[in-house]
C-alpha cells in the first residue's frame, strides 16, 4: 500500500458528508477529519487486511471495489461480502480488540481513508460529540450487518429443515 501523495488528494468536505460513517457530524469536523487522516492507494488484488491478524485500524473506501473473503475451518476461502465507495471495513478490530475476522482484498485499483485507534483516540480527546456520532454510526452499521445475518441463519435452517437435514423435531408441512 502507498500512503497518500500529490496523486492522492485528501477527501474534502462534501465527500465524507455522502458516507453514512461521518453521518450527523459538523462541517468543523469533517474537515479537522479530512485534514488529519491518510488516504492510501491500493492497486487491484492487494490483501487490505488478512483474517486472524491482529490490527487496530478501520477503512473507509472512497473509490474502487474490494471484496471480503473468510476462510472455513477447512482452508476453503468463500466470499462474504464486496464493498464499494461510502462502504467501511475494519471496525470490529477497533470496537473488540480481536484479530481480524476476514481478508479484504481489492478487485479494482481503490482508495481508501485509514482511521486508527489513535485517530479516534484523538477525536475523543478534542470533540466528544463527534466521536459519540462516529461510534453511533459503526454500531448501526454492525447491527444492520448482524440482522442480515441473522435472516440468513434463518434461511439457511429453514432450508435444511425443508430438506430432512436439519436435527431436530420436523417441522409440520
Amino acid at each position: 500500500m502507498t500512503e497518500s501523495n500529490a496523486l492522492t488528494p485528501k477527501p474534502q468536505r462534501e465527500q465524507l458528508r455522502e458516507i453514512g460513517l461521518f453521518g450527523g457530524l459538523t462541517d468543523e469536523a469533517l474537515d479537522q477529519l479530512s485534514a488529519e487522516l491518510h488516504v492510501t492507494l491500493i492497486d487491484a488484488g492487494a490483501e487490505v487486511t488478512r483474517e486472524g491478524e491482529h490490527a487496530r485500524e478501520m477503512f473507509v473506501v472512497l473509490a474502487g471495489e474490494l471484496e471480503v473473503v473468510r476462510h472455513s475451518k477447512g482452508g476453503i476461502e468463500g466470499r462474504v461480502a464486496m464493498l464499494g465507495p461510502g462502504n467501511w471495513f475494519g471496525e470490529m478490530s477497533i470496537v473488540d480488540v480481536q484479530p481480524r475476522s476476514a481478508t479484504v482484498r481489492t478487485v479494482a485499483p481503490s482508495i481508501l481513508l485509514r482511521i486508527t485507534a489513535e485517530d479516534l483516540d484523538r477525536l475523543y480527546r478534542r470533540d466528544m460529540k463527534s466521536y459519540l456520532l462516529l461510534v453511533l454510526n459503526i454500531a448501526r452499521e454492525l447491527s444492520r450487518r448482524l440482522r442480515v445475518a441473522d435472516g440468513m441463519i434463518a434461511s439457511f435452517l429453514v432450508a435444511m429443515w425443508d430438506a430432512n437435514l436439519a436435527p431436530g423435531p420436523r417441522r409440520n408441512p
